[in-house]
Formats: structure tokens, C-alpha cells, sequence
């Protein structure tokens, strides 16, 4: 069976995901990044999930560590005509170092027997969001959960919470509300929850590293916006 080592340079992204974040506009669409506040990630283990159907403390981390602490999280948004603005890729900041390679994030159970270039494991979203997290923080979210009496966690609970993060910074954001940094009651952990770029499907983490090597960064990619783009324009030439 393969190990890390032999594909930890095929299982990387094809593009500069970084440039996102950079860039004032991608394939003649604009750009623009928001900051939403920090990651709390106590043990240094990462946890990218769907928070509303896959968030549990059965869930295992990623096997590569990063730092611990709270780190700055910010979002790349594409603002188009098409799509409305759509939250392309989300970046927790480790250094300021920059980029040269980013390798897919994996927990190490997965298969990696027949990996080809451009594949990917990535996390499955089916309630249209994303969160980073961390497993020690994932045991209190369980507890104030299963203390909770209430039908429906996003219904009766989270709803709220991102109809005021609209109410508070509409920008980049739908009424009902795209993203929130949650404050885990009881705690002085926070758990940044997102729109997931095009809904449900399945969407590529990576960890960026710098020149020396050095982990700098974990990045969420949502949209491959050339990809995307030629992919519409094809369409349009097809029906000419």
C-alpha cells in the first residue's frame, strides 16, 4: 500500500490557491477577501467539516499538526453576475510566509493505491456549510448540544446566529446569512462556519508550505474559478 511520502506531491493543488486572496480580480471577475476573526485550535489538530452532519467527536483530525493557538481566518469571495458572490476558498493564516506548494490535508486512513494528479479526498458538505475546528474544542460543542432541548440545531439555534452576522456585516452576504464565527458557550473557543462555495459536494483542504518547508497555512478550496469559467463558456459556444 502506498504511503504519504510517495504522493504527498501528486495529492496537490493545481493552482495557486493563495492568489485568491491576492488577487484584485480572477478570469475578469472581482475579488474580495473578508476577515471573519480567529480559529481556536488548542492541540494543534485540524478538523474541516460539514458542521450541521459531520461535526462529532467520532470524526479524527487531520494527521499533520500545526500550530497551536488561534490564528486569523479569512475568506475569498468572487462576485459575479452568474453566481452572486460566491465564497471561493477560506485560508487560516499560520506565517506570513508565502506559498510555494500546497498538499492535500488527510486524516491517514485514506486509500491512496491508483492517486493520479488532480485527484483529491476533500471533506463532504450536505447542509451547505463548512467550519475548522479543532477535536478538543468538538467535545465541548458536543456537550452544549446534547444539553440542548431542541428539535432542529440549525432551526432552532444556529438560524439566529447568521441572520445577525448579516444583520451585523451584510456585506458578501445573503439575508438568511452566510457565515459566523461561534463563540462555543461556556468557552473561549471559536468555530468559523461559512457558506461552502456551490452548496453540497465534496471540495479539497490543503496545507500550504513555504520555501523552507515550513507549514504555513491551511486552505479550503470551494471554486476553481478558470475551471469553472471555460467550463461556461463552453456551454455559451454550444449553443451558438
Amino acid at each position: 500500500m502506498k504511503k504519504w511520502e510517495e504522493v504527498k506531491d501528486i495529492l496537490v493543488s493545481p493552482i495557486d490557491i493563495e492568489t485568491y486572496f491576492t488577487s484584485d480580480e480572477i478570469m475578469d471577475q472581482k475579488m474580495e477577501v473578508m476577515e471573519i476573526g480567529n480559529v481556536s485550535l488548542p492541540s494543534g489538530k485540524v478538523i474541516v467539516r460539514d458542521p450541521l452532519v459531520y461535526l462529532s467527536g467520532n470524526e479524527k483530525p487531520y494527521f499533520i499538526e500545526v500550530p497551536k493557538g488561534d490564528f486569523p481566518v479569512s475568506i475569498a469571495v468572487v462576485k459575479t453576475e452568474d453566481w452572486g458572490d460566491r465564497y471561493a476558498a477560506v485560508k487560516v493564516e499560520f506565517t506570513k510566509e508565502k506559498p510555494v506548494i500546497y498538499r492535500e490535508a488527510l486524516i491517514g486512513i485514506e486509500n491512496l493505491e491508483g492517486i493520479h494528479e488532480g485527484d483529491f479526498f476533500g471533506f463532504a458538505v450536505d447542509a451547505g456549510l463548512g467550519c475548522i475546528t479543532d477535536p478538543e474544542v468538538v467535545s465541548y460543542v458536543d456537550k452544549f448540544i446534547s444539553d440542548l432541548t431542541i428539535d432542529n440545531i440549525y432551526d432552532d439555534y444556529f438560524a439566529e446566529l447568521f441572520a445577525k452576522s448579516y444583520k451585523e456585516n451584510p456585506k458578501n452576504q445573503r439575508d438568511l446569512g452566510d457565515w459566523i464565527n461561534w463563540n462555543v458557550p461556556g468557552t473561549d473557543y471559536h468555530i468559523p462556519m461559512f457558506a461552502s462555495g456551490f452548496g453540497d459536494g465534496l471540495y479539497p483542504v490543503y496545507f500550504s508550505y513555504d520555501a523552507q518547508g515550513k507549514i504555513g497555512g491551511l486552505h479550503i478550496h470551494f471554486i476553481d474559478i478558470e475551471l469553472e469559467l471555460s467550463e461556461d463558456d463552453e456551454g455559451d459556444d454550444d449553443l451558438d
